[in-house]
């Protein structure tokens, strides 16, 4: 059977080994099904072929695709670089693929989309998302209910559906919250793999990384303790359920 590629941007190896059980853990895949690639510390073997893969996963991360060039960390210009080297063989030849928040951004760049702070942005914590009409008629989609919450944080986003590309998620402060790109290209702008635990982890790592008051930390650990997000987890599972 072969494995899921799942490449990771996070340069803090707590947040990143947290991330990395996470989506195991959500998406039911066992650790010898992925092939796990830290790209803050990794290079892309010269021989990667993505069609080997059963699918690929891409986590999120502190970079912004948006950031200029030279606000970018050496570091943070090479993650970038090797996820969007990628992107090409993926949406060409449409194989499966999952971008969760920073994958979106990677996906909507690599289509020619505005990906920009200038909108809809969204702070740390649970949002709304509501499933559209095409998203109701989606694989990954069809059991979800109309609308569920999800945990966010994050500075750009999408500030129009790229060409060729269909909506599938909303909510009211981001309109893009999950696309689709030919029949097996996926991106969510929330966090599939995240609950509470998860966030905490987050949380307490980026307070001063510019998501929110590092005074407010406390507040949000709570809240994200306290919301009901439970349905998110599902979409990854059955990500990896159809492409096994």
């Amino acid at each position: 059977m072969a494995k899921f590629l799942l490449l990771q941007l996070r340069p803090e190896p707590e947040t990143s080994d947290s991330e990395y059980h996470a989506i195991l853990d959500k998406s039911g895949l066992d650790a010898d099904r992925v092939h796990r690639i830290c790209l803050d510390r990794e290079d892309l073997p010269d021989n990667l072929n993505v069609e080997d893969f059963a699918g690929v996963i891409v986590g999120g991360g502190p970079g912004c695709v948006s950031d200029a060039p030279e606000q970018k960390t050496p570091v943070e210009a090479r993650i970038e670089q090797s996820c969007l080297s990628l992107m090409p063989q993926i949406t060409a030849n449409d194989l499966p693929f999952m971008g969760c928040c920073y994958g979106i951004g990677i996906l909507g760049h690599h289509l020619g989309a505005d990906v920009s702070k200038a909108q809809y942005g969204e702070p740390v914590g649970p949002t709304t998302c509501m499933v559209t009409e095409a998203g109701r008629a989606d694989a990954l989609l069809r059991d979800m209910p109309a609308q569920f919450d999800a945990f966010v944080g994050h500075k750009e986003a999408l500030q129009e559906l790229p060409t060729g590309a269909v909506h599938l998620l909303s909510s009211a402060p981001c309109p893009f919250q999950m696309i689709r790109y030919g029949d097996n290209v996926y991106a969510t702008q929330f966090h599939p793999e995240a609950d509470g635990a998860e966030f905490e982890t987050r949380i307490r790592f980026y307070r001063h990384k510019g998501y929110f008051a590092p005074e407010d930390a406390d507040r949000l650990i709570d809240m994200c303790h306290s919301a009901d997000v439970t349905w998110p987890e599902k979409i990854l599972a059955a990500f990896v359920a159809r492409y096994s």
